[in-house]
């Protein structure tokens, strides 16, 4: 059970010194039920509530993809630069989201938020081994050897050693390689560094999958919308 107050609160609605004087007006129905209390507690996710002529449709958890632009950081608040948080609708905002893992500031792709601790934490978690794919632009011919060092485990420069990761070449010339590369890993800068240890550095990264869930093309930079019931129950399922 919780406060009515509260359901309404969190869902945008209002303060709870606003909801007070709304409820005493008879805006506010439970079950058919004109409620003045705006302290009376409901089943959220049962109860019928209408809110005017609105039907609330509560639920506790969000689950959003968003198609992350450049220049933007995957912080839930930051003092200096736009968020991830700053482009989400205010009806999105009160659900108190954050980005599962990090895609660095001038990395671009695909990025799921939600306000579900336990399904971030499962992404996340190198022992679920979840691949995340990302398409990126080397500055020099990227070789049959660096598929091999890849594979192999590349060691970071600060002699962390990376798991198995999958290099795939697209096209390669003495100026510029277009590639995929698959880890399961999200260190600080990790494919930048991955590529810096065999001598080669990133010019552009996008992430275009996680898990098997792809990154929506009809999302342009900066736009976002919420799972469908098939890539969540996939990302539930990890």
């Amino acid at each position: 059970m919780e406060r009515l107050d509260k359901v309404l609160s969190n869902l945008g609605y209002g303060t709870r010194k606003e909801l007070k004087g709304i409820c005493r007006k008879g805006l506010v129905k439970v079950n058919g039920v004109v409620i003045k209390d705006s302290g009376a507690k409901v089943e959220p996710e049962s109860d019928e509530i209408f809110f005017g002529e609105e039907q609330i449709f509560y639920r506790k958890f969000i689950y959003l993809m968003m198609n992350k632009p450049n220049g933007v950081i995957s912080a839930t608040r930051d003092n200096r630069d736009e968020t991830v948080i700053d482009l989400l609708e205010m009806n999105h905002q009160i659900f108190d989201p954050f980005p599962v893992g990090r895609l660095d500031k001038d990395t671009v792709g695909l990025l799921f938020l939600t306000n579900d601790g336990e399904l971030n934490h499962r992404l996340i978690a190198p022992k679920w081994h979840v691949d995340k794919v990302y398409s990126a632009k080397i500055n020099k011919e990227v070789t049959e050897s660096d598929i091999v060092a890849f594979k192999n485990g590349i060691t970071l420069d600060d002699e962390y050693l990376c798991k198995e990761a999958k290099l795939e070449i697209l096209s390669a010339s003495e100026e510029e390689s277009d590639i995929l590369v698959t880890i399961q890993e999200g260190k600080f800068h990790q494919v930048k560094r991955m590529f810096q240890a065999v001598g080669k550095e990133v010019t552009y990264l996008k992430r275009i999958e996680f898990g098997t869930i792809k990154l929506d093309e009809t999302l342009v930079e900066g736009e976002y919308r919420e799972l469908t019931d098939e890539e969540l129950a996939i990302l539930k399922n990890f």
